[in-house]
């Protein structure tokens, strides 16, 4: 089940939210929100929900022993070891072993054929989840007079780890973050208003801008490489970008409108990234939650910018970003192709060169090519396939035949759909805040709300029709 989908929508949630709201006590509340989330998972893969419960009970049985007063030195390590190896084997079996055994066969010139492994849906997010808990709870040794404790209560832990609205497509939650939500939370109708209303924004990027950008990328990135042109090459690698941004953005927007229709607040997850004039910033901006935790507990473990070389802590967290996000070539060259542009802005920030200021609208262009040529790589990911199309996209390669012309694929509604999406890549809000302090305080009063509330209303009857009359509602993040 998808956040943009009819069943989501018009049952799922509704149901939802009236039993939630019919439950007096907090405890229930988090049970009920629990149910409904295993019921959420299930429903599209009904076996796998026992794996991710799986996933839950061994990290809150670590977390219970790492937390016991009589743990010292050693055994905490063991155990903390034990659990990192629990749920890094988790991701190594369902998203990595068929991959690794292919490599394998291809170092030793043999086919080795096994049964496919279905990956389940969101392990990434997860395992991720449960792996920075265990993580924490043996940081925050019991004689520090940690700011937290290990949570006790089973129920509040798999909401934690399994709770719907970030399930699938994140963004990634803290613990330490989440918790005082478990504990106790306060409802009132402004903040599910804004909730609902940061929702229909979310579903709005995803099934009016992204999903309709989906189509013309479909028609031109399947297109053999070789029955295209330059032009046409680019139009499908920015609207690939444009697509992907905000299919990710939106899910995450949906995400956080959910949790602060059940009491919640989860951090942003993307902060206009491609306003950016560095790929350093970019990623800054993009996929906040997951850059943070490649910071928190790879990057700095591994000694950060304080201890040992820079150089190869960098280097290893953006091997491992692009592992996170699939197992092939082609997501670990993404990972290394972004990884290697922020070395080198590193590396020039320290020398005399870096020092020449170069105009922003420069530095930007510099910024979205990088970008755009990594989301090429990453929407085909075969190496051969993506070398062929940025042949194309240079000039290098031409073809014997264009089938059709750059018009057939731009066509008015793809041209207002992409010009609409460029529009939306702005702060204009921030913008606006600079030139007057006020804004915020205008928006807010009832004419203003009024106006929001009823242009959020119109965005939703879109998104109902489209949905409807479309069985074209993919799910990019599907596969991490």
């Amino acid at each position: 089940m998808v956040f943009s989908s009819l069943v989501f929508l018009t049952a799922f949630l509704p149901i939802t939210i009236l039993l939630y709201y019919c439950v007096p006590s907090m405890r229930w509340k988090n049970t009920l929100l629990l149910l409904s989330s295993l019921v959420f998972y299930a429903w599209g893969e009904p076996k796998y929900v026992f794996l991710m419960l799986l996933s839950i009970v061994v990290n809150y049985s670590f977390g219970l022993l790492l937390h016991r007063q009589t743990l010292r030195g050693r055994k905490s390590r063991l155990l903390l070891t034990l659990a990192v190896l629990f749920n890094l084997g988790l991701l190594l079996y369902f998203k990595y072993f068929g991959f690794l055994v292919q490599s394998l066969g291809m170092l030793l010139s043999r086919t080795i054929t096994i049964r496919e492994i279905a990956l389940p849906i969101g392990i990434s997010f997860f395992t991720f989840q449960g792996l920075s808990y265990v993580i924490d709870v043996y940081r925050e040794q019991p004689e520090q007079e940690s700011s937290w404790v290990v949570q006790r209560n089973f129920i509040d832990l798999a909401l934690y780890i399994a709770m719907f609205p970030q399930l699938i497509a994140g963004p990634i939650v803290r613990y330490h973050d989440i918790q005082p939500y478990l504990r106790g939370r306060t409802h009132s109708p402004a903040q599910f208003a804004r909730g609902v209303e940061t929702f229909i924004w979310g579903l709005s990027k995803k099934v009016l801008l992204a999903n309709l950008l989906g189509r013309t990328v479909d028609l031109i990135m399947v297109e053999n490489s070789g029955m295209i042109d330059a032009p046409i090459a680019w139009l499908g690698s920015v609207c690939y970008s444009l697509q992907l941004f905000f299919d990710f953005a939106g899910y995450s927007q949906m995400a956080i409108g959910l949790g602060r229709m059940f009491g919640f607040e989860f951090q942003e997850n993307f902060n206009y990234p491609y306003i950016s004039t560095s790929i350093t910033e970019f990623w800054r901006r993009w996929h906040i939650s997951l850059s943070q935790w490649f910071r928190d507990y790879l990057y700095i473990p591994l000694g950060g910018s304080r201890r040992g070389n820079v150089y190869f802590n960098l280097f290893v967290v953006f091997l491992a970003t692009g592992i996170w996000h699939g197992a092939a070539f082609g997501f670990l060259v993404w990972g290394l192709w972004h990884g290697g542009f922020i070395l080198l802005e590193r590396f020039f920030k320290r020398h005399p060169l870096g020092r020449v200021k170069l105009p922003a609208a420069l530095k930007w262009l510099y910024t979205m090519l990088v970008a755009v040529l990594g989301w090429t790589l990453f929407r085909i990911v075969s190496l051969s396939e993506t070398w062929a199309y940025i042949k194309v996209l240079f000039g290098f390669s031409r073809p014997d035949f264009v089938r059709y012309n750059l018009s057939w694929y731009l066509d008015r509604r793809t041209l207002f759909v992409l010009l609409a999406a460029c529009l939306l890549c702005v702060p204009w809000r921030q913008l606006l805040q600079k030139r007057s302090p006020k804004l915020d305080r205008a928006l807010e009063r009832t004419p203003a709300l009024i106006c929001r509330r009823l242009i959020a209303v119109g965005l939703l009857v879109l998104c109902f029709l489209f949905i409807s009359n479309s069985t074209y509602n993919p799910f990019i993040y599907f596969r991490f």
